[in-house]
C-alpha cells in the first residue's frame, strides 16, 4: 500500500505535465506532416529541437525553477526593485496547479526563508516577503521590535527608514501588533524594509498553499549575483 502511494506521488506530477503538453505535441505532429510533404527535412529538424526544449522549458518552470522579477521596495537592501531572481520551487515540494497539494519535500519553509508566494487577497499577484513565524509560533510587534514565542528577534537585515513609531490607539499596525498565534499550515511573513511594506501584518497569515518557493538568487543585475540569504 505504501509503495502504491509513493508511485502515485511520483506519477502525478508527470502525468499532470504530460495533460498539458498533449497540444504541444498534436501542434507538432501536425507541424511534421505538413513538412513531410513538404520535404524539407532541415527545418523538421529545427522543428524537433525546438519542441523539446518547449516542453523542457515548461516541466523546468512548473516543477523545478522559475524567474521573478522584483516589483517594490518592501525587501530593501535584501533585494531591490528590478533584480531579478530564480526562485526554487522544489524545495517545499512539488505543487500539482489547482489542487494546492505538494509532493516529494525537500523540506517546510523556515524562519528566515525568503518566499515567493501568491497573494493572499489576489492570488493573480505574486509577493515575496521573509518567514517570521511557523505554524504554532506567537509573534507580537512592539515598539517595531519582533518578539517571536517572547524572544526579542536579532534581525540584522531589517532597515527602519521612518523614525516615527505609530502607537497602537492609532489603528496602524505597522510598529505594534499582536500578539497572535500562527496557525497550522501557515506562516507569518514581513518585509525586510519593514516601514514599508505590505505583509502579514496588514493582511494576515500565509496559507501553505499559496507558497510558490524559496528566493535562490540573484541572476541580474550581474553586478548583484548572489545567492538570497
Amino acid at each position: 500500500m505504501a509503495v502504491g502511494l509513493i508511485g502515485l506521488a511520483l506519477i502525478l506530477p508527470v502525468a499532470w505535465a504530460a495533460s498539458s503538453l498533449v497540444h504541444l505535441m498534436l501542434a507538432e505532429v501536425l507541424l511534421r506532416y505538413v513538412l513531410k510533404v513538404a520535404k524539407n527535412n532541415m527545418v523538421l529538424e529545427y522543428v524537433d529541437s525546438g519542441m523539446v526544449a518547449i516542453m523542457l522549458a515548461f516541466v523546468i518552470r512548473t516543477f523545478g525553477v522559475q524567474a521573478f522579477k522584483i516589483p517594490s521596495a518592501s525587501m530593501e537592501n535584501t533585494l531591490l526593485i528590478g533584480d531579478h531572481l530564480l526562485v526554487n520551487k522544489f524545495i517545499y515540494g512539488t505543487r500539482i496547479p489547482g489542487t494546492g497539494k505538494a509532493f516529494l519535500a525537500l523540506r517546510d519553509p523556515q524562519r528566515g526563508d525568503v518566499i515567493v508566494f501568491q497573494y493572499p487577497e489576489d492570488p493573480s499577484r505574486d509577493f515575496i516577503k521573509r518567514c517570521i513565524g511557523l505554524p504554532g509560533d506567537v509573534i507580537e510587534v512592539k515598539a517595531k521590535q519582533v518578539y517571536v514565542n517572547g524572544r526579542l528577534q536579532d534581525e540584522p537585515d531589517v532597515l527602519h527608514r521612518d523614525l516615527a513609531v505609530l502607537p497602537p490607539e492609532s489603528g496602524n499596525p505597522r510598529d505594534f501588533y499582536g500578539p497572535v498565534t500562527v496557525p497550522a499550515d501557515a506562516f507569518f511573513m514581513m518585509g525586510d524594509n519593514r516601514d514599508f511594506s505590505k505583509d502579514s501584518r496588514f493582511w494576515g497569515f500565509l496559507p501553505r498553499k499559496l507558497i510558490k518557493g524559496k528566493a535562490w538568487v540573484v541572476y541580474w543585475p550581474f553586478d548583484r549575483w548572489r545567492v538570497v540569504r
